[in-house]
C-alpha cells in the first residue's frame, strides 16, 4: 500500500490507518525513515470518507491506576485509538469504586471503572516482577504510546522510567502524569488528587466569597485534577505522535497536575503580578447581584450586575418598592449589601420555578442559569438533542446510559465500540496470539500470579 502524509489540517486529518497506509509489517519502533508525502491510497481515500477513524493508526499501552492516565487514554479510545490497559495482578484501584449496582460491591461492575475504561482491552502484568515488565517490553515494542500514571520514584522498579524507554524504544512516545511533575525538589513526593488541588491554588480560592474564615479551603467535588491531567496528557500526546509522523521520532512528555491546575486560575495570578493584591476564597462579591437562589423546585445562579442586566431583572420582579432604595442603586452598593439584596430578592425567587424563570430571563437577556442535578443532565432536552449520552451493554450490569462525547467532531467519528474489561480478560488474546508469547508459558504466568 501507498504511505500518505497530509501536511496540517487538523490532526484527525493526518492519522490515517497504519494498517493501510503506513505498511504493517514494520514496527511502530522500528528504525524506517521519516514519512514522505505521498499519493492517496484507497484505503486513506476511505478514512477521509468515515469508513473508519483516523485515529485506529495509535496503539496505546496505558498503566497505571486510577483516573488520570484511564481518562487520557479513554479520550483517545473513544476516537479510534486502539488502547491496551495493563493491570496489576490483583486489577485497578479504581474497579474497587462505586458506585455499584444494588449497591454490592463487584470489581467486574464498578461505574467508574466502566465509564474510565470502556472501548479497552484488559491484560494483566505484575510490572514488579521481571516476568511482568518482560511482558510489558512485548507491548510497547509494537506500540506508538504508552500512558502511564505511575509515580516518578516507583517507575524504574515497573520498568517505566521514561529516559530508560526512550533509549530502548527511540519511536515511543511516554506520556507520564504525576502530582508534581518528573523534575523539582518534589518530584518524589505522593500525592492524590487533594495535594494537586491543594498544590495548585484551586482549593484556596474555594468556595468563592466564603464569610467563614476559620473553614478550611474546599476542593471540587470528584477527581477534576485528575481528569485535568488526563486531558492534558491526550492533548500532548496527540501533538507528539504530529511531531513523529514528521520527524520518526518519539519523546516523553511530563504531565504535572499541579502545574495543570496552576494554569487555568484565570486573573488570579495577574492580581498578584499587577497589585501584590492576595486573591482567595474570603470575602464578599464586589458587585452584585451575584449569588446562588433558591426557587420553588431548585437553584439558580443570578449574576446581574450590569445596570441594563438589573433594571430588567427589577422589571420581572413586578418593580418592587426595596429596589429603588439607595443601597441598591448600583452594582457595587449592590455588592455591599449583598446579604439584605438576596433576602429581599428571595421572596420572589421562592415563588418562581426554575426553567420557567431561566426562559423569562433569557427572553429579556437577564443572566441567570439553572443549578442542573445529576437527574436534570439526563434529562436534559439540550444534552438529548446533541446525543450526549451513549448506550453501553455491559455484560453482568446490563445497559447503561454514560456521559458520551464532550465535544462535537465534524469529520472524525466518535463511538463506544467495546465494553470494558474484565480482570485480565484479553491476556491470552494480546499475548499469545498477537505478540507470539507460547501458550505454555502464559499459562504458567498466570498460575504464578504474574499474568
Amino acid at each position: 500500500m501507498y504511505r500518505m502524509w497530509l501536511w496540517p489540517r487538523g490532526v484527525a486529518r493526518i492519522l490515517a490507518s497504519r494498517k493501510d497506509c503506513l505498511g504493517w509489517g514494520e514496527s511502530a519502533n522500528s528504525t524506517t525513515r521519516p514519512l514522505r508525502p505521498q499519493i492517496y491510497s484507497e484505503a486513506c481515500l476511505a478514512v477521509e470518507n468515515h469508513e473508519q477513524s483516523p485515529f485506529k493508526a495509535i496503539k496505546i499501552v496505558e498503566c497505571g491506576a486510577g483516573i488520570s492516565a484511564a481518562y487520557g487514554a479513554k479520550m483517545l479510545a473513544d476516537l479510534g485509538a486502539e488502547v491496551i490497559k495493563v493491570e496489576p495482578p490483583g486489577g485497578d484501584l479504581s474497579r474497587r469504586r462505586g458506585p455499584f449496582p444494588g449497591h454490592k460491591a463487584d470489581p467486574e461492575k464498578s461505574g467508574i471503572f466502566i465509564y474510565l475504561n470502556a472501548n479497552k482491552r484488559g491484560v494483566v502484568a505484575d510490572l514488579t516482577k521481571p516476568e511482568g515488565r518482560e511482558l510489558l517490553g512485548k507491548l510497547l515494542a509494537d506500540a506508538d504510546v504508552l500512558i502511564h500514571n505511575v509515580a516518578p520514584r516507583d517507575r524504574a522498579a515497573h520498568g517505566l522510567d521514561s529516559t530508560a524507554l526512550c533509549a530502548a524504544y527511540p519511536k515511543l512516545i511516554v506520556t507520564a502524569i504525576s502530582i508534581f511533575g518528573d523534575t523539582g525538589p518534589y518530584a518524589n513526593w505522593r500525592g492524590y488528587e487533594l495535594t494537586a488541588s491543594n498544590a495548585g491554588g484551586w482549593a484556596f480560592l474555594s468556595p468563592g466569597a466564603s464569610p467563614s474564615p476559620e473553614l478550611p479551603p474546599l476542593k471540587c467535588f470528584g477527581s477534576q485534577s485528575d481528569f485535568q491531567g488526563g486531558v492534558h496528557a491526550a492533548m500532548l500526546t496527540l501533538a507528539a505522535y504530529l511531531h513523529r509522523l514528521k520527524s520518526g521520532k518519539g519523546q516523553a512528555i511530563d504531565v504535572s497536575e499541579q502545574e495543570c491546575i496552576a494554569a487555568m486560575l484565570e486573573m488570579n495570578f495577574m492580581h498578584w503580578t499587577y497589585a501584590k493584591r492576595e486573591t482567595s476564597r474570603l470575602g464578599t462579591r464586589l458587585i452584585g447581584p451575584w449569588f446562588i437562589a433558591d426557587c420553588a423546585d431548585g437553584q439558580i445562579f443570578v449574576v446581574t450586575v450590569e445596570e441594563h442586566q438589573w433594571k430588567a431583572l427589577v422589571d420581572l420582579m413586578g418593580n418592587p418598592e426595596w429596589a429603588a432604595e439607595d443601597l441598591f442603586k448600583d452594582r457595587l452598593l449592590r455588592g455591599q449589601n449583598q446579604d439584605a439584596l438576596k433576602a429581599l430578592m428571595g421572596e420572589w425567587f421562592s415563588t418562581q420555578k426554575v426553567q420557567e424563570l431561566y426562559r423569562n430571563a433569557q427572553g429579556r437577556r437577564i443572566p441567570m442559569a439553572p443549578v442542573n442535578t445529576m437527574r436534570d443532565l439526563y434529562d436534559s432536552e439540550h444534552l438529548a438533542e446533541r446525543q450526549f449520552f451513549a448506550a453501553l451493554e455491559q455484560p453482568g450490569v446490563g445497559t447503561l446510559r454514560l456521559p458520551g462525547r464532550p465535544t462535537q467532531y465534524g469529520r472524525t467519528p466518535w463511538s463506544l465500540r467495546r465494553p470494558a474489561p474484565r480482570l485480565g480478560e484479553h491476556g491470552a488474546e494480546v499475548f499469545c496470539t498477537e505478540l507470539g508469547v507460547a501458550p505454555d508459558r502464559f499459562n504458567d504466568l498466570r498460575k504464578a500470579g504474574l499474568a
